[in-house]
């Protein structure tokens, strides 16, 4: 309330003689009154600059003394009061005034020079107390940041190609439009009930779309949605949870989806956010050989295996899938620990035998001994044997041991589980015990994709070979959809008793969004520039629009041989962060996000190679 409204109604009740101790009560009233309003305007700041510490503290804490003789000014009844009271009114009279023409000069300003003077009353405060022997929250080293050439690129030449990348970019409109107008904040959305929909897989973290989209955001270059995202990732983004999070999930959709925005948007909230999270997760290192648990409570630290994999067993595919991010936290926070815990790893599977070579997908955290003696390039070990390769890759070809894992790895599989079926299609089978089960997955189509990229840096004499197989898995999975009803690939398909690349189990009969498929696509159009490999990709489109599109998003099918589509009601974080981003890319100039300088992680999100020029600066990012 403004003080002339308040004056005759707290005045009228004292009209009293003007006698010495009339007086100073009179004062006393006036004191108090004036620090009524001055306590009006106070929250009056608080309403209008919620956000403003500069004001904030200009009124609360610019003179501390004022409080303290305020107080006992007025529980004072002796003689000297009445001089101290007229000191206390003039200092606040004083700071009344220095606060109104703060308040003044700050709703003078444009929002953005607001935000700026906030952040760096922030970096005053901060500065002030990490020299006064405090700790920044993060404890992380300056960094100068410089981006990666192609976080973005520009319009293909070609108009066809330039429509369908265009048309690409809307998908992605619609599904982040939908996930932001029905379940913003929550993990994933349902795009038919149109509601949020959460994974255990997260425990009670929120927004893995969020988080999932932030690269594929930005390379499309939706600049205002990108920030949106960042806002809800800097204010509520919250990792201090009880609860239980599969590593493996939570590290390659938020600590990779977190990296990635900082390397191409140069945001520090990212960088903190990633090594916070990294730090969260290394608890789960604390195992007898330091092979990770696969399930970990971020609050208290303790952690476990799936109950169903082979005796309490780590899975190959889920502590084999850290070491990209791992090895970039460590090169971000200055902390080797991350580095180390990746590289332990290694020498743990260096130690054991492998059997024919090839790597079992158990392997027992406690006694060091691998489980049962089940190998797959697809579901528990599929990335893994991609991590080895990108490994080398990312450390601008250095690491010679990924390097030789990887390789060596490939022959293995090429000599026990590669095949080719009696119309010549070539898969990749499982491995049970030494029988071969005769199924490829449609998280192993990844597979040709990452052939490609590691046929440079095989043996000149094999090179040509792997692109050759690379191809000829690429040509499997486009029948494994050309063969169904919806056009689009099954979980997985068999070769077997007279079958060939067609699901014939009805639990295997489902399209949940994958990208893997698509993905191979791009690296094999990247690498032959053949065009059959955007035509593929367009048939993918047209299918996703045509089945999965519905009003409020993306939606996988339960069976892709039948008529119509019988929707699951999942619009996957991964459709947002891997499928459409591979497509898009697609339909791209090699340019952007060119492979000299980036490594995809398993979950699509690119992370910067560390190139060996700069391993003598630590804190620059190349």
């Amino acid at each position: 309330m403004p003080v002339a409204t308040l004056l005759p109604f707290t005045a009228t009740p004292n009209r009293k003689s003007a006698s010495p101790t009339s007086f100073r009560l009179t004062e006393k009233f006036i004191l108090l009154l004036v620090f009524s309003a001055f306590i009006t305007l106070c929250f009056g700041a608080i309403f209008f600059l919620p956000d403003s510490t500069k004001l904030l503290s200009g009124v609360f804490f610019h003179s501390p003394a004022v409080e303290t003789n305020t107080r006992t000014g007025q529980d004072s009844g002796d003689s000297g009061s009445a001089g101290n009271d007229e000191k206390v009114l003039a200092k606040i009279k004083k700071d009344h005034e220095k606060a109104l023409i703060e308040a003044k000069d700050t709703l003078q300003k444009r929002p953005d020079e607001i935000k700026q003077d906030i952040i760096k009353e922030k970096e005053k405060v901060a500065k002030e107390t990490i020299g006064q022997g405090g700790k920044d929250v993060n404890n992380l080293p300056f960094i100068e940041y410089r981006r990666p050439p192609g976080a973005t690129g520009h319009e293909p030449l070609d108009p066809e190609t330039k429509e369908r990348r265009a048309k690409v970019k809307e998908m992605m409109k619609h599904a982040w439009d939908s996930y932001k107008r029905y379940a913003w904040g929550s993990n994933e959305l349902r795009p038919v009930s149109k509601q949020g929909h959460s994974s255990n897989l997260f425990g009670s973290i929120k927004g893995a779309t969020i988080v999932d989209a932030l690269d594929t955001l930005y390379i499309m270059e939706m600049f205002e949605d990108f920030d949106a995202a960042t806002d809800w990732v800097e204010k509520n983004l919250d990792f201090n949870v009880n609860a239980e999070v599969s590593v493996f999930e939570v590290n390659i959709r938020f600590v990779g989806g977190l990296l990635s925005a900082y390397y191409l948007s140069g945001k520090e909230v990212y960088r903190k956010k990633a090594v916070e999270l990294g730090e969260k997760l290394l608890p789960a290192f604390k195992t007898p050989t330091g092979i990770p648990w696969a399930l970990l409570n971020l609050k208290s630290g303790i952690g476990r295996n799936w109950p169903w994999a082979s005796g309490g067993s780590s899975i190959l595919a889920e502590y084999g899938t850290l070491h990209l991010e791992f090895m970039h936290l460590s090169k971000l926070s200055g902390n080797p620990e991350f580095a180390q815990k990746v590289m332990n790893i290694r020498k743990v599977l260096n130690r054991l035998d492998k059997p024919q070579g090839l790597y079992p997908n158990y392997l027992n955290p406690n006694s060091g001994q691998w489980g049962q003696h089940h190998v797959s390039v697809g579901g528990l070990g599929d990335s893994f044997y991609e991590y080895l390769l990108k490994a080398w890759l990312m450390s601008d070809k250095t690491d010679e041991e990924g390097k030789k894992m990887y390789y060596d790895a490939l022959q293995a599989i090429e000599t026990n589980l590669m095949r080719k079926s009696s119309s010549g299609l070539t898969y990749i089978a499982e491995w049970k015990g030494g029988l071969l089960e005769h199924k490829m997955g449609h998280l192993t189509c990844f597979a040709g994709g990452m052939i490609a990229l590691g046929a440079d840096g095989a043996p000149s004499d094999k090179t040509g070979h792997q692109m050759e197989q690379a191809a000829e898995i690429a040509r499997t999975c486009h029948e494994s959809y050309a063969r169904t009803a919806l056009k689009l690939g099954p979980e997985a398909f068999r070769f077997d008793g007279g079958v060939e690349a067609i699901a014939t189990r009805q639990n295997e009969k489902y399209f949940i969004l994958r990208p893997e498929v698509i993905e191979t696509y791009m690296y094999m159009w990247r690498f032959t520039h053949d065009p059959k490999y955007r035509e593929w990709g367009w048939e993918a489109v047209q299918a996703l629009e045509q089945h999965c599109r519905v009003e409020g998003g993306y939606s996988g099918v339960r069976d892709v041989y039948a008529s119509s589509p019988n929707h699951d009601d999942v619009q996957q974080s991964f459709y947002l962060a891997e499928t459409l981003k591979y497509l898009y890319l697609l339909f791209s100039d090699d340019d952007h996000l060119p492979f000299d300088h980036w490594v995809f992680n398993t979950e699509a999100h690119p992370l910067p190679v560390i190139k060996k020029d700069q391993t003598d600066r630590p804190n620059e990012v190349e």
